[in-house]
């Protein structure tokens, strides 16, 4: 029995997408944002930080430079700042 491979003319026209272009400066204390941008962690602290965004639900404050995704991983958004 041999097998018959149909439809894979379609796969060798397809167009090459380019990769996002991705900081290598990011540190330790920064992610990449959906922007390509840099932008700090989020952090504990006793009073909203220089720069904070949003109060997340687990006390941490976002630096977040969009909405969507803002403490995702803290529970959410408790305040926007």
């Amino acid at each position: 029995m041999s097998a018959v491979l149909i439809g894979s003319g379609a796969l060798l026209g397809a167009p090459a997408t380019a990769a996002p272009l991705l900081h290598t400066a990011c540190t330790a204390s920064e992610y990449q944002n959906v922007d390509n941008d840099c932008v700090p962690r989020p952090q504990q602290a006793p009073s909203a930080p220089p720069g904070a965004t949003a109060l997340c639900k687990d006390g941490d404050y976002s630096f977040s430079e969009n909405h969507r995704g803002t403490c995702s991983g803290h529970h959410g958004v408790a305040q926007w700042l």
